[in-house]
Parts: structure tokens; sequence; C-alpha cells
């Protein structure tokens, strides 16, 4: 077997994880709508998702935000600043400080934080946090850290110095000039405005350069400086390189890599970056290669986007970022792929071209749910399809290569996300701007219990079916080995998923193949998309190069059999593979199969 490590992540976010309320009142409080805490992630909790298969648990939003809850200790920020009553958790407050909601005992918060980290390591779990680099939230002031909060020093009377940590306004960007006026008006007991900066004002996280932020603009944060101008365009070449001492990089890179230090001597093991494609390449060698000084096996996961025009780089960012140290970065246009052929019109055959040799297709974090994606399950996206599209889609976008793999809290019981949380809408997505709580989800957590006690039989299958895939994707043909794909071979192949209507097939089903060298290990995986037609007498070509990629040109016969369902072993003559193709039954509306060559 492999001794090698596939990051299996379990995103869990804090605030809604643990939550039992059921009031779920649209823009409620926290008192109305209950909140979870680090102590509703127990042992038995913990026990639950290690044994579907998980090494890596994301603790989602923990770092204390911007927020309308007030503390003795912190007051409330003012609502014009904020996204939602609970805020936004990429709107950071403090970065050495943990978010005072889920703690029991607010003042002790951190401690309470240590013991969780402490909960997650005896399970055996690496534990990632979120790193937000590009913004902060207007409010940001570290208590924790006094002397490492952003603006001091800064010069307030210039948009661009290497060394503020901040892009200042002036008089002559767009808006009239101060006080900066938010897109809050007309919303309950906002004003417009935010006294700090009623004689200056501050670049938004997405790069809006205006004394008037609109509402589509992430104006409750400010833009993080790294040195370079982005106004100037992409070019960063002339930043230090990744062996430049501290004190020869711009201010902001020291304090982020303070930061990041402070959570690395906590005992976190990994960070899921936000937005990394907005910040410079040369920061982000600079800082993994010291942090990974500090622990070789630390992780670091990009949330980037290679079609935002604000990337910092001519190239492919993901591509980028992987060169800059990055375990991966969100692989979103095979997402994007999947999704679309519920919603988009796309095929499975369009899946090919996102299928490529290079180090980005084994290291990169693969999904069909996160926090900024809608759910599967929502009656009102994938077409409509319900949770029962995240087993091909899952099949296919976990098994086509060796990359980390995440599966977002909710998704494996099927969270619809219905109906309006508050500031978010109703979007398709669990809010993370609002107190709520997932009402599917609440019937795995049955009072505290973590067993399932509420599931239906269907949502119970499913989580079950995703602990199977999640096994068998630990096996080395998934872990290291290649790709081979076969719908090419197949779209003139009417045995292979094809409606009356259509002259070539490819359009619901999609087939590969993953082959380790070094163990021989050998899988053939068949999805079918379709929601609700059953494909019959399904055969698989597979060509006589498939054959030579396999190995397995030579032999006269090949068996199979289903490690999914565990269905019996098949064999068939490898001369008929090319010709009349593997037979392979029926296969169902959302059917997978994951066939091991033996």
């Amino acid at each position: 077997m492999s001794m090698i490590v596939r990051p299996v992540i379990y995103q869990l976010f804090v605030r809604t994880f643990g939550n039992t309320n059921q009031t779920r009142k649209a823009g409620g409080g926290m008192a109305e709508n209950g909140v979870g805490k680090f102590r509703d992630i127990d042992d038995v909790a913990l026990g639950s998702i290690k044994e579907m298969g998980f090494t890596h648990v994301w603790l989602t939003g923990v770092l204390e935000q911007a927020s309308g809850t007030g503390y003795p200790d912190r007051p409330a920020d003012p609502p014009d600043i904020l996204k939602g009553k609970a805020g936004s958790p990429y709107a950071i407050r403090d970065y050495f400080d943990v978010c005072p909601d889920y703690a029991v005992t607010p003042e002790k918060r951190l401690e309470e934080f240590r013991e969780l980290l402490g909960r997650c390591h005896r399970h055996g779990f690496k534990v990632i946090i979120d790193f937000v680099p590009n913004h902060v939230a207007r409010s940001y002031r570290s208590d924790v850290r006094r002397e490492l909060s952003f603006c001091e020093g800064d010069k307030q009377d210039v948009f661009f110095d290497r060394d503020n940590h901040f892009f200042y306004l002036d008089q002559s960007h767009p808006g009239g000039g101060p006080p900066l006026i938010l897109p809050t008006k007309e919303l309950p007991d906002c004003s417009g405005l935010y006294e700090p900066e009623t004689y200056f004002g501050r670049v938004t996280g997405n790069n809006s350069v205006t004394w008037s932020p609109s509402i589509n603009d992430w104006y409750e944060t400010v833009k993080l400086n790294y040195g370079h101008d982005f106004t100037q365009g992409r070019t960063t070449s002339y930043l230090p390189d990744k062996e430049a001492n501290p004190g020869e990089v711009p201010r902001t890179w020291r304090r982020m890599d303070e930061i990041v230090s402070y959570w690395q001597e906590m005992g976190v093991d990994g960070f899921r970056v936000d937005m990394a494609h907005m910040v410079p390449m040369e920061f982000w060698r600079w800082l993994v290669k010291r942090a990974r000084d500090r622990d070789a096996g630390v992780f670091f996961g990009a949330e980037a986007y290679d079609s935002d025009p604000a990337k910092l780089t001519d190239l492919d960012v993901l591509d980028e970022l992987v060169k800059a140290g990055f375990d991966g970065a969100y692989e979103h246009p095979t997402y994007k792929c999947i999704q679309g052929i519920y919603e988009a019109g796309k095929w499975a055959n369009d899946i090919d071209p996102l299928t490529f040799a290079g180090e980005r297709f084994h290291k990169c974090i693969r999904y069909v749910e996160n926090h900024d994606e809608v759910r599967i399950a929502n009656p009102q996206r994938w077409g409509g399809a319900g949770m029962e599209a995240g087993r091909p889609a899952s099949a296919v976008m976990f098994g086509i290569s060796g990359a980390a793999i995440m599966l977002y809290n909710g998704q494996e019981i099927g969270e619809p996300a219905i109906g309006v949380e508050g500031f978010s809408g109703n979007d398709g997505r669990t809010s993370i701007f609002d107190y709520t709580s997932m009402p599917e989800f609440q019937k795995w957590l049955n009072g505290g219990k973590y067993d399932g006690g509420g599931l239906s039989a269907e949502q119970k299958s499913l989580r079950l079916w995703y602990g199977k895939l999640l096994a068998v994707l630990k096996e080395p043909a998934f872990v290291q080995g290649e790709f081979y794909g076969l719908n090419y071979a197949n779209r003139e192949n009417g045995d292979f998923g094809r409606l009356e209507e259509e002259t070539v097939s490819g359009h619901w089903m999609y087939a590969f193949l993953r082959y380790d060298r070094s163990s021989g290990q050998a899988y053939l995986i068949v999805a079918n998309f379709h929601p609700i037609q059953q494909f019959k007498d399904v055969g698989i070509l597979i060509s006589e190069d498939a054959l030579n990629f396999l190995g397995k040109a030579a032999a006269e016969k090949i068996a199979f059999t289903e490690k999914l369902e565990g269905r019996n072993i098949f064999s068939c003559e490898t001369k008929s593979l090319t010709v009349t193709g593997l037979p392979i039954g029926d296969l169902p509306a959302f059917g997978v199969g994951y066939y091991e060559l033996i």
C-alpha cells in the first residue's frame, strides 16, 4: 500500500455545525437563532467524521470577525460595516483571536479553541483554519497583539506606499471625496457612514477605488497592500524573493508571517487561503517557505480563480500557486463543468479538456460543495436534481486525480439551504453571514448524539455511500495513479448512455481509468449523471491504447469487481473490449460503478 497521504478535508463551519436551535428567524440574533460552539465538536462528532475517512478538518470561520454581537471586552460593530448580524467570517477583526460567539465562556475563547485543537489531534486529524490575506474588516484592530495591528504608522495622505498596510483614497478618486459613503443607508439602523472614515477612505477588498462603493462590492472590508500598486498592472517581479530577510520585505509581509507563525505555534496544521490569486506570487513563495521552515508538513490550500481579472499574474494562477508552494488550489473549472451538466447545457464530454498532464492535475483541491457554492440538494439549483446528484458528481470529481478532496458539512446528508436566512437571501447557500442552523443536518446531530437518528433512509444511504467512496479513493490507483479518459473512444458507441434524440454519446455518462504502475492496481470508473434515465445494457469500449496504458494488451481475459457496492467478480475477453466493449449491464439514474481490475 502507498505511504502517500491524500488530504481528505471535512469543511466544518463552526457557526452552524453544532447549532441545534430550530428558530431560524431571518436576520435573527444569536440569542434567537443560536450558534454552534467549539464544545459541540466533541469526541463523538469527531469520531463519526473520522470513521467516514477524513484526514483533515477545516474549522471554517474561527478567526474573530466583525460582528453585530457585542461582549464586555469587545463592543459590537456598527451595522454599516457588516454583512449580516453575525458578520462575514472573511471580514477579520483580529487575526490573533477567535470568534467569542463559539465559546461557552467568551473571555476564555482561546483556551476553548486550544481544547478543540487537542480533541482534533487526538482523533488523528490535521487541523486547517482560514487565512484571509487580501483584506480585513474596516474595524480591524488586534486586542491580543495590539502592537501588530494594521494601519499603525501608515501614511494616509498617499494612495500607495510600499510599507503602508492599506491603500488610501484621495480627492481625485470617484465618489466625491470624504466622507466614505457606504451602500447601507436604506438598511435598518444604518446611516451609510462609518465614523472612523469621515476624513479618509480606503480601497475595498475587491479593489474598488471609490468613496462610494456599491452593494455588490466587498464594502465591509479594506484591501491590504503587499508592496505592489494593483492599479499599475500585474507585474510584481520586482518584489523580494523567497530568500529575503524579514527586514527586506514590505511591512505587510512581516505582519502576515507573524500571524501564520502564531497559529502554527498554537498547533494549527494548515491554512485554507482566501482569494490567494489577489496577492503577489513573490509573497507566497516567501511566506510558504518560512512556514515550512517551522513545520515541513504545514498544509496550504488556495481559493483561487484564474478567470478573475484581479489575479496578480499573466500566467495560469492555479499553476503559479502550486509553483509557489501550495499543496493545491481550487479546481473550480471542473466543478463548474459538472454543475453545468445540470444548469448550463454542458456534456460530460466537456470534462475531457480539463484533464491534462501536469503537476496541478494531481495537486489541486476538488469539491462539489463549499460555503461559497450552492447546495446540490437545493431545489432551485443543479437543475432540481436533488441530493443524489452528489453521487456521480463526487465519483468523477474526486476520482479523476490524486488531488485533495473536500466535502462541506451537510453535503453528505443532502442539506438543501432552502429559504431566506438573512443577508444572503434565498440564494441556495447555507448563509455565512447570519445566525442560522441547518435543518436536515440537525437530523444527523440528533440533539448532540451525532448518530443520524433523525435522518431518512435515503439520507443515511447517501452518507454511507460517501464513506464507501472515500475508502476506495485511498487505494493506490487513486492516490498515486494516473488518469486515462474513455469518453473520446465512446462517442460513437450507441451503448454508452445515448438518448434517442442524440447522435453522439457522452452527454450524461463519463468513464475513465486510474492505474498505479508501482502496485499494478487499476480501476475503471463509470458514472451516469442523468437524474431520471436508467441506461440499459451499457457497454464501455476500452481501446488498444487504453489497454497498453494498463499494461493489459497481452492478457487473454480481464476480471472486474465493483468495489462501492461489492458486486460479484466477472471477466471479459480482452479482445472484445476494443470491439463490443465491457458489458456492465444497466446503470440507473445517478448510478456509479468503481470496477477494480483483478
